[in-house]
């Protein structure tokens, strides 16, 4: 499937400082609960993310991360996801979160 310009520029991937990570005993598999910061337009989401093989909670809280912004809301369990955190797979298809890899205004828009 070939996507267009006018298509990717739909998918509003911005980036964000998480700053609130704990645990999500409740979820199906292993995952942390996230608030994320997307500045002011955006504002403070929240989501979850199975990242717990490579991250622990200290380390989440203020990274930033990548994430898509304007998913609906998905309902995961007792809890509603706002946003999608970005990753890759490794060796193993444990989750490896996007990043970047200077410090950048919380919410700058991937282009």
């Amino acid at each position: 499937m070939t996507l267009s310009f006018e298509d990717f520029l739909k998918v509003d991937i911005r980036v964000g400082t998480v700053i609130e990570a704990e645990p999500f005993p409740e979820a199906r598999s292993p995952a942390y609960r996230l608030r994320v910061d997307f500045g002011p337009e955006i504002g403070v989401r929240k989501t979850s993310a199975q990242v717990t093989m490579h991250y622990t909670l200290d380390e989440l809280t203020g990274r930033q991360v990548v994430a898509v912004v304007n998913f609906p809301p998905k309902q995961i369990g007792k809890f509603m996801s706002e946003v999608l955190v970005l990753g890759i797979p490794d060796a193993d298809g444990e989750v490896v979160l996007l990043g970047v890899d200077q410090d950048v205004p919380n919410g700058g828009r991937m282009y």
